[in-house]
């Protein structure tokens, strides 16, 4: 998508205006209105249409402006009109328009800052993403036909310094999004890990360790998830150095299953294509590092995801094995789908033991448990730090990504006790089962400050209500990650 930043509106094929509830047009709106002697107000009168937020209404080849069609978009409440409703208002113009035949689009927001200029940008390209790599016999009137997003501000050079921000972020959210929609048999962690050494060309420094290195290391709750694959299990680490160069970094550790079968404790059938996005953490800790890269971020940062699959296999793990972790300590595997603490376990230990950072944060896809406690909408925050878990909880609503702080109350940590080794990898059945993942989690951080998102209920979107969230990959976690960093952690 081409992003351009332009002084006027003249000669706009699809003209974009704001309009607030109660149809109230916002900027020069009215001056538009008028120049169409009023057509636009008799098209809201004449329709539904009243500028609630994630609305629409086209009115084509209004005579007195030279557009070709005007799209009127619902900007919401004019006294609650925030970044994220000009995200919302921009995002639904681009799906108004996509299949129409039109190639550009020009979203009038001249009455906004600069950053609100480039936002609305922003807010466009994530709207129009799609995952298309495999659609060979798409129909052209099925095909996105926009190529060019024109934004009227006021100040144009101002808003392309700001975009450049804006538009690494977009890359790194679309990157993850990538990850997460490839399918199992195309993104196997070496193809993974080869992807995200790709990335070096924006800076970072890639380090990829493959099964000889691990088994050195000790990593042998994470090989004990893969071994049952033909694929080979692999850690990448990922380095930007941004701040001063003795600043302690901050580390984020991401769950990479790229299939998930369940293991010797088979999944039902049923949904388990769904599977293959098991590894949206590790993409949420792929896409912050590209974002970090690709803003220059000022910070020193670490990004950790251990890549398996969870196959069944002669030489899978079976339950009832126990395993000793990188820690030292031993785990009893009851259950081979509770795979991900397994691989986060070892990389947990790994990155507080290496890097002594100020503190760490996992992402995982860790439990469907998490789905019933909060539903769809949010994921799950775990932490041993009250100002960590803040950071992570201020900065999700400023992107609009949801997010609920758990407890993790010392009287359940009975319930991962084993009677042969010194942990086990299952609570005692479905109760509190995001709970015990958790408190399991938090015996491999050795007293780090550390928070654990659990984000099985956001990872992936069937019915996205929001237009800069597609169906599908949602790339969750990259946007709050990045924002957080900025406001909290930026020298």
């Amino acid at each position: 998508m081409k992003i351009e930043f332009v002084a006027s509106a003249d000669a706009a094929e699809v003209l974009v205006v704001l309009v607030h509830e109660g149809r109230t047009f916002a900027g020069n709106g009215q001056t538009v209105d008028a120049a169409t002697s009023g057509a636009l107000t008799k098209a809201m009168t004449n329709s539904r249409f009243n500028g609630g937020s994630n609305s629409t209404l086209i009115v084509a080849a209004p005579a007195g402006v030279d557009a070709g069609t005007i799209v009127l978009t619902g900007a919401g409440a004019a006294d609650k009109f925030d970044d994220l409703a000009l995200e919302a208002a921009a995002g639904a113009a681009y799906h108004a328009v996509k299949l129409s035949g039109a190639t550009s689009i020009t979203i009038d927001v001249s009455y906004l800052s600069a950053d609100q200029a480039a936002r609305a940008a922003f807010a466009a390209r994530l709207a129009s993403y799609r995952f298309l790599k495999y659609r060979t016999t798409l129909k052209p009137e099925k095909t996105p036909s926009v190529e060019t997003i024109k934004v009227v501000t006021a100040d144009v050079n101002a808003a392309e310094a700001a975009w450049t921000t804006y538009a690494a972020v977009a890359e790194a959210v679309e990157f993850s999004r990538d990850l997460v929609a490839e399918p199992a048999n195309v993104l196997y962690p070496e193809e993974y890990a080869r992807r995200v050494k790709a990335l070096e060309t924006l800076g970072l420094e890639v380090e990829v360790l493959g099964e000889k290195e691990l088994e050195k290391l000790g990593f042998r709750t994470l090989l004990a998830v893969g071994q049952g694959s033909v694929r080979d299990s692999q850690v990448v680490i990922m380095k930007w150095n941004g701040g001063a160069k003795d600043e302690q970094p901050i580390a984020f550790v991401g769950k990479g299953v790229c299939f998930d079968t369940g293991g010797i404790s088979l999944k039902p059938p049923e949904g388990m294509e769904e599977m293959k996005w098991d590894m949206g953490g590790s993409a949420a800790v792929a896409g912050l590092m590209h974002a970090l890269a690709g803003r220059k971020a000022k910070v020193n940062a670490v990004g950790v995801i251990g890549l398996v699959e969870n196959m069944p296999d002669g030489n899978a793990t079976r339950p009832g094995d126990v395993v000793e972790s990188l820690s030292g300590q031993t785990i009893e595997i009851l259950n081979t789908d509770a795979e991900g603490r397994l691989v986060l376990a070892d990389c947990l230990w790994y990155t507080q033991e290496r890097f002594k950072p100020k503190f760490m944060l996992d992402l995982a896809t860790l439990t469907g448990a998490m789905i019933i406690s909060l539903g769809l909408e949010y994921a799950g925050v775990f932490s041993n730090s009250d100002e960590l878990a803040d950071n992570f909880l201020a900065a999700g609503p400023k992107v609009g990504e949801n997010a609920w702080r758990m407890p993790i109350p010392a009287i359940y940590d009975r319930h991962i006790d084993s009677p042969i080794a010194d942990v086990k990898n299952m609570g005692n059945g479905r109760a509190g089962g995001s709970i015990t993942a958790a408190l399991f989690l938090q015996r491999f951080t050795n007293g780090t400050p550390w928070a654990h998102i659990d984000i099985a209920p956001t990872a992936w979107v069937k019915d996205s209500r929001n237009p800069t969230v597609p169906d599908g990959a949602v790339g969750w976690g990259v946007r709050t990650l990045d924002r957080m960093v900025k406001d909290s952690y930026e020298s």
